[in-house]
């Protein structure tokens, strides 16, 4: 494999609602993948409406910052290990974002939107009598409304999660169906000073695409998008690095010969 991708910069251990791996398990998998760097982007999504389940992504992070510190120093010489966060957004969360921000050390910030109106698409109730493709618009339109308030993140996290939970999920779904409202999105991205990630949990939902498509990975380049991102989006250590040699092709394919790591907010490109 020419073109290696040796940073997995998306990833949840138990201090995401929806993990129940412990924060060393995921970093000795990764080394044991023989990667170079992973960022734990725990999930923050204040306000999250009630689920069946009973979910709440609140997050302990005194506790978050203080065992990543801990486990930083000790496996130190294996591996280099971030602090991230990823921000489940939604416009009127901006000004906390915004404080959150300005006092805490993150090396990388994802933004994301997993709540749309009340609903999270993970949930089938999202899709309850309406058509698939007025629910994949109406999720477009709230990155937009997120953006108009919002743009302090590093990137905006997996454009097209929606995609993962709709019935027919990508079955008669292609950017160029959604293509007025995705370069809006992206144009909107792009002059914020923002990036997108490529996240590989596309491939490990069934899609044989990540999130967002290549189709739409290729357009940020044409349009002049600049930072990318790579993330598996793993809750368990089996999903680490996931399908990264595909990751890998599709940047080239989409005209880039890198890819960016953040370290104190700021973006490093390392060649493919």
């Amino acid at each position: 494999m020419s073109n290696q991708i040796l940073w997995d910069c998306h990833m949840h251990s138990s201090f995401s609602a929806d993990s129940d791996t412990s924060m060393e398990d995921m970093i000795l998998e990764a080394i044991r993948r023989g990667l170079h760097g992973i960022c734990f982007t725990e999930h923050l999504d204040p306000d999250y409406p009630p689920t069946p389940d009973n979910e709440t992504f609140e997050l302990d992070l005194a506790g978050y910052q203080n065992t990543l510190y801990a486990l930083r120093d000790k496996y130190r010489s294996e591996l280099e290990i971030h602090y991230g966060i990823e921000l489940g957004l939604q416009p009127h969360l901006e000004a906390s974002f915004r404080e959150l921000l300005e006092t805490v050390p993150f090396d990388f910030v994802i933004g994301s939107s997993h709540v749309v109106h009340g609903y999270d698409p993970y949930y089938k109730e999202f899709f309850k009598n309406r058509r698939e493709s007025e629910c994949y618009m109406e999720y477009f339109e709230s990155i937009l409304e997120n953006l108009a308030v919002f743009s302090e993140m590093d990137v905006y996290g997996h454009i097209d999660y929606v995609v993962r939970y709709g019935p027919n999920q990508n079955r008669e779904y292609s950017y160029g169906r959604y293509q007025d409202i995705l370069d809006e999105i992206l144009r909107t991205i792009i002059s914020r000073g923002c990036g997108i990630e490529l996240n590989t949990g596309g491939f490990h939902y069934g899609l044989a695409e990540p999130n967002p498509c290549r189709a739409i990975i290729r357009r940020y380049r044409q349009l002049g998008g600049e930072i990318i991102t790579i993330g598996a989006d793993a809750h368990s250590p089996d999903k680490i690095s996931y399908a990264f040699d595909k990751a890998a092709d599709i940047l080239v394919d989409c005209g880039f010969t890198y890819y960016t790591v953040f370290k104190d907010r700021k973006p490093e490109f390392i060649k493919l």
